[in-house]
């Protein structure tokens, strides 16, 4: 059965001594999990298939880790947005079979972004485009970046929306008052990431994202970023109350995809699978952050049929980007 796994992270030396120093930095004082995690960032060649073939994975979709480029200035977002790009293509040329690329933008000058989109799409063949949450706490809701949106739609490019940490007076509210450790974990990966993606999404729709832009598909992970629990109950802001065309739900149905993205949790994938169907779910598995393993032997313990899993394994994906 072939695998197809979509949230698949890398990074660059210079990416690691910008943006993400604060990694590299930990990295460099502790060593131990986070000195391989960097190794495995920075891997985007042989020693990355290695291991893909050791763990039954065939294909992974490359996407510069967090925080991306969206915190940044207008132009380092630029020169590290077509660095990256560069270092992921070069990748994705040496190992066409392996990889498949997709595209940071600086989206913080909508123009400079539609027009690195449609030069690694028309250069490179990247399949789609990859947004770490809000862009200086302006979301994608905001009719400021819909020229982007559009190109996407138009290009029939889907968006992975990844997590990204909250703005700044929301966790202080939210997640201050804590030890330094739980207060980071739970804006982070312990909570926060989740809580913030479901609203990006949920923002989005009633922003009128997918009233303006019906062909646009999103892509979240971490079994839906806890939209699947609430999935029913936010179609109590009804299309008479929101002026949008169609409920919630039916968006979160027709318009987002589903990954698993570390999350091997089985009621977790039960609930997801019963709220929005085996054809909006995808496999991945996080990596480096998460294991491989641990995310293929989830997938072959699903309790699915063989039609079933070969369609979260690949067909979805296959179907959405194009491949």
């Amino acid at each position: 059965m072939r695998t197809i796994a979509l949230e698949e992270h890398f990074a660059t030396l210079a990416f690691l001594d910008g943006p993400d120093r604060r990694l590299k930095e930990r990295a460099e004082q502790v060593g131990g999990r986070f000195a391989k995690l960097v190794a495995d960032l920075l891997d985007i060649g042989d020693g990355r298939v290695a291991a893909m073939d050791a763990d039954s994975v065939d294909v992974q979709a490359l996407t510069l880790t967090a925080p991306g480029v969206e915190q940044l200035e207008v132009e380092e977002a630029k020169t590290f947005a077509r660095e990256t790009n560069a270092a992921l293509a070069e990748a994705v040329r040496r190992h066409p079979t392996r990889f498949f690329g997709l595209a940071a933008l600086p989206i913080g000058d909508p123009p400079a972004a539609v027009a690195e989109l449609e030069r690694v799409v028309g250069e490179h063949g990247f399949k789609g485009i990859v947004i770490n949450g809000h862009h200086r706490g302006r979301y994608l809701d905001d009719r400021f970046f819909w020229q982007v949106l559009a190109r996407a739609e138009r290009l029939k490019l889907p968006i992975y929306l990844h997590p990204t940490p909250s703005p700044k007076p929301v966790i202080d509210a939210w997640y201050g008052g804590l030890t330094p450790m739980v207060s980071e974990m739970m804006a982070g990966p312990g909570w926060g990431w989740h809580i913030e993606t479901a609203l990006h999404v949920l923002r989005m729709i009633l922003g009128g994202v997918f009233d303006a832009h019906p062909e646009l598909q999103i892509v979240v992970g971490h079994m839906g970023e806890t939209l699947p629990a609430m999935l029913q109950r936010v179609d109590v802001m009804a299309p008479a109350m929101t002026g949008l065309k169609k409920p919630i739900s039916a968006t979160l149905r027709q318009n987002v995809h589903y990954t698993f993205s570390g999350f091997n949790f089985l009621p977790a994938f039960l609930e997801l699978l019963l709220q929005v169907g085996v054809d909006r779910i995808m496999f991945s598995t996080d990596h480096p952050y998460q294991s491989m393993a641990e995310g293929r032997a989830f997938l072959d313990r699903l309790p699915v049929s063989d039609a079933d899993r070969a369609r979260i394994a690949h067909g979805n994906a296959e179907r959405l980007f194009g491949i």
